[in-house]
């Protein structure tokens, strides 16, 4: 059952390699593949943490402030990038007893209509594993757009 230090692991700096579809609908279109750091700090005594990437080859920054419901004991993902200036829909979601962390939402993206999915995986005290996953079928299908390999600072 998810908990407000479900993402305690993620606290700190981070080298990001990521890889993603340069069409996000488009499991054939080409991978791209680039660099960024990432930071992120606990607040609320855990309940609660933002975290900061900065892409410079890209030249664009994000964030994600994650939120955890005490009530319903899940988790609320809400991104923003430095290219919008705004907070995209959250994903919403728990990681189960595998240690899996999967959160759903709805979003829109190229003018239709998108399910999107997050999953944390691969988590150890030095690496993390996030990939985002769209839908444009009510989830019969998804298309894998983008992954994300965190290694910690220092550790390598």
């Amino acid at each position: 059952m998810s908990s407000p230090h479900d993402f305690d692991f993620f606290h700190g700096e981070w080298d990001v390699r990521h890889r993603r579809l340069t069409d996000f609908l488009d499991p054939a279109s080409a991978w791209e593949e680039f660099g960024s750091t990432n930071r992120c700090w606990s607040l609320f005594d855990g309940a609660a943490n933002i975290d900061e990437m900065t892409v410079p080859a890209q030249g664009w920054q994000g964030l994600t402030l994650r939120l955890f419901d005490p009530v319903a004991r899940v988790w609320s993902l809400n991104w923003s990038s430095s290219r919008s200036g705004k907070l995209f829909p959250p994903v919403v979601g728990r990681f189960g007893s595998d240690g899996r962390g999967e959160f759903h939402g709805d979003d829109t993206h190229a003018g239709k209509d998108v399910r999107v999915r997050f999953v944390w995986s691969g988590i150890s005290p030095t690496t993390a594993r996030w990939e985002q996953a769209f839908s444009v079928d009510e989830e019969k299908t998804w298309v894998t757009n983008w992954v994300m390999e965190f290694a910690r600072r220092g550790s390598s």
